[in-house]
C-alpha cells in the first residue's frame, strides 16, 4: 500500500478568510513548497507476494448490538440483487450493487475519513487539539468531518465549487469549515484544492492534512473492508466487480483484496469522459472538459492509484449516468447518487458476455441527499438537456421562441475590473445579476447577487478585488432559439437563464444576447393567461 504522508503546520505570513476569519498564510511563491498528489507510489505490494504486509490492518468481525461511537457504524454494507434493470437489457448474470450510500455519512468515503483518523491517532500524528484539513470532492470531507464531530477535532475542508449545496451544508452542520475553490483550476494550479489547503495548513498550528491521494488508510480501508466485505458475502464466488475511480484508493483496495480471494475475477474500472485515468490513453481522449458527475475522475494520476489490479477500463458521460442513477432510484429504490449511474452503466456493458448464476458486482457510492437540488430535480435535468421538457398543461406559448420575448437591456462587467464597479453598475440600473466576460467577450459567469453577498459578509472577498473572485458559475445558459417552454421550466427554479447565439465562421462562437428573468417571463405568462381567459369568456 502506499505510505502514508501526513503535513504538519508551520506558521507563516499572510492572511486567507476560512469561514470569515482571518488565517496566516504564506507570502512567497504559493507553489514552492507544494507537495504533489501525484507521486509514484512507494508501494510494495504485488499479486502472489508473500511479502508480510508493514501495515496495520483490521479483519473483519461482527458488530456489537450496541456501538460505542458512530465510527463503528462504518462498513458492513448489504449487497443487494437488482431486479429489473439488468433483466430488462437481457443481462442473464447476477448483478449485486454494494451499497456504499448506507454508510452512515452518506458514502463510501465514510469507510476511509474513519480509518485515516484513527491511523493518524494511531502513529501519533493527531493529538487533542489538533485542526484536520482535507481537500476534497465532498464525501471524503463529510466522513472526515463527521469523525472529526466523534473524536473532538476542528476540521476545515476544502472542496471544488462545482460540488453541491447539500455537500457544504452537511459539511457545516458537522462543525466542519468550507473552503471552495474554482472548479477549472487544474490540480497543480495555486488557487486549486490541493494547494489551497497545503497553504492553509502551513498557517494553522498544530493542523494535519490527511491526504487521501497518498494515504495508505485509503486503500487499507477497502483492502480490509469493502473488498473483504463483498469476497463473504457471496462466499468468495465474485465474477467481476465495477468500481468507480477517484482517487483510486477505493478501486486499489477492492480490487487487490479481490485478485488475492478470486483470482480469476474480472475487475473493472469507471472513469467519466474528461478524466484522464484510463488506460489505454487513447480512450481518454474527448473535447469533454467538464462533467456533473461528482466524485469521479481526475486530471492527475493519485498516489494510492494502482492501475495493475484492472483488467478493463469503460468511459461514461452525464447523459447515460444521470438518468440511469434516477432509474436505479425509481426502479430498483435505491437512494444513490449520479457516479452510481455511471459505475451501472460500465457494468451493464462489462457484464454482456457473463452467465447466468454468475455474479458480478457493482459498486454504488454515495446517496441521494447531495443531490437534490441536483439531477434530482426535473428542473436542473431539463435545463441541462438530460430530460426532454414536456408541455403537461399544454401552453400555446409552449413553443414559441425565446427571442420573441423583451430579455432585459444587456449589460455586461468584465472580469478584470474590480467588484466595486459591478456593484456600481447593478445600483445604477437595479439589477440583481450582471454577466462577466473576458477581453474578447467570452462568458466567464455572473456576478450574482446572493453570491456575492455571502462572500462579502464571510469575508470571501472584498470591494477591490478583482470581479473574477466572485463570479457566479452555476448559472444556466440557453440558445435565442430555443423555446419557450424549456425556459419556463429553468425559470421555476432559477431566477435567472443567460440567452446566447451561435455565431458562425471557421471558429463558432458564443454571444451573450440578454438575461432573461423570472420577472420577464412571468408579465409573459400572465398577459397570455389573461388573453386566453378574456378568448374564452372567463
Amino acid at each position: 500500500m502506499a505510505s502514508t504522508n501526513s503535513h504538519r503546520s508551520c506558521p507563516m505570513n499572510g492572511h486567507l478568510a476560512v469561514n470569515g476569519k482571518q488565517q496566516t498564510v504564506p507570502e512567497e511563491d504559493p507553489m514552492a513548497n507544494f507537495i504533489r498528489p501525484d507521486q509514484p507510489s512507494r508501494c510494495t505490494w504485488s499479486l502472489g507476494t508473500t511479502e508480510t504486509s508493514p501495515h496495520h490492518h483490521e479483519p473483519l468481525g461482527p458488530k456489537p448490538s450496541v456501538l460505542p461511537s458512530i465510527l463503528e457504524a462504518v462498513g458492513g454494507t448489504p449487497l443487494v440483487k437488482l431486479n429489473k434493470i439488468p433483466q430488462s437489457l437481457g443481462l442473464k448474470c447476477n448483478v449485486y450493487v454494494k451499497c456504499e450510500f448506507l454508510n452512515p455519512g452518506g458514502s463510501v468515503k465514510d469507510r476511509i475519513g474513519v480509518r485515516m483518523v484513527l491511523e493518524a491517532e494511531r502513529q501519533g500524528l493527531l493529538k487533542p487539539g489538533c485542526t484536520i484539513i482535507e481537500p476534497t470532492s465532498g464525501n471524503t470531507g463529510i466522513g472526515l468531518a463527521m469523525a472529526a464531530a466523534a473524536r473532538g477535532y476542528r476540521c476545515l475542508i476544502v472542496m471544488p465549487e462545482k460540488m453541491s449545496n447539500e455537500k457544504v451544508d452537511t459539511l457545516k452542520a458537522l462543525g466542519a469549515e468550507v473552503i471552495r475553490t474554482p472548479t477549472e483550476a487544474a490540480f497543480d494550479s495555486p488557487e486549486g484544492l490541493i494547494a489551497v489547503s497545503q497553504r492553509l495548513q502551513r498557517s494553522i498550528p498544530d493542523s494535519i492534512i490527511l491526504d487521501q491521494y497518498r494515504n495508505a488508510g485509503n486503500p487499507l480501508a477497502h483492502y480490509d473492508g469493502t473488498g473483504a466485505e463483498i469476497v463473504e458475502q457471496l462466499g468468495g464466488r465474485v465474477d467481476m466487480v465495477v468500481i468507480g475511480t477517484g482517487t483510486g484508493g477505493t478501486m486499489t483496495g477492492i480490487g487487490r483484496r479481490i485478485k488475492e480471494s478470486c483470482p480469476d475475477c474480472q475487475v473493472i474500472a469507471a472513469d467519466p469522459e474528461g478524466s484522464i485515468l484510463a488506460e489505454p490513453e487513447e480512450l481518454n481522449q474527448t473535447d469533454v472538459s467538464f462533467y456533473e458527475v461528482e466524485g469521479v475522475g481526475y486530471d492527475f494520476l493519485p498516489t494510492v492509484l494502482d492501475r495493475t489490479v484492472v483488467d478493463r477500463w469503460y468511459k461514461f458521460n452525464d447523459r447515460v449516468a444521470l438518468p440511469l442513477a434516477r432509474r436505479l432510484i425509481r426502479d430498483e429504490g435505491l437512494l444513490c447518487g449520479g457516479s452510481s449511474g455511471g459505475n451501472l452503466f460500465v457494468a451493464l456493458e462489462a457484464a454482456k458476455d457473463l452467465k447466468e448464476g454468475q455474479n458480478c458486482v457493482v459498486v454504488l457510492p454515495d446517496n441521494i441527499r447531495n443531490y437534490l437540488t441536483k439531477f434530482v430535480s426535473d428542473n436542473w435535468m431539463e435545463a441541462r438537456y438530460f430530460k426532454e421538457s414536456e408541455n403537461c398543461y399544454n401552453q400555446k406559448w409552449w413553443n414559441e421562441k425565446v427571442r420573441t420575448l423583451p430579455l432585459e437591456t444587456l449589460l455586461t462587467v468584465r472580469d478584470d475590473v474590480p467588484i466595486n464597479d459591478a456593484i456600481a453598475t447593478m445600483k445604477q440600473n437595479n439589477r440583481t445579476h450582471l454577466p462577466v466576460v473576458d477581453g474578447t467577450g467570452a462568458i466567464k459567469g455572473v456576478v450574482h447577487l446572493p453570491n456575492l453577498l455571502s462572500k462579502l459578509l464571510n469575508r470571501l472577498a472584498k470591494p477591490s478585488d478583482l470581479v473574477r473572485r466572485a463570479i457566479f458559475k452555476q448559472f444556466v445558459k440557453i440558445d435565442h432559439e430555443e423555446n419557450i417552454g424549456r425556459a419556463s421550466r429553468i425559470l421555476e427554479k432559477d431566477s435567472f437563464v443567460l440567452v446566447t447565439r451561435q455565431e458562425l465562421g471557421a471558429t463558432p462562437t458564443e454571444r451573450l444576447v440578454g438575461v432573461l428573468t423570472q420577472r420577464v417571463l412571468f408579465d409573459f405568462v400572465a398577459d397570455r393567461t389573461a388573453t386566453v381567459d378574456n378568448e374564452n369568456g372567463n
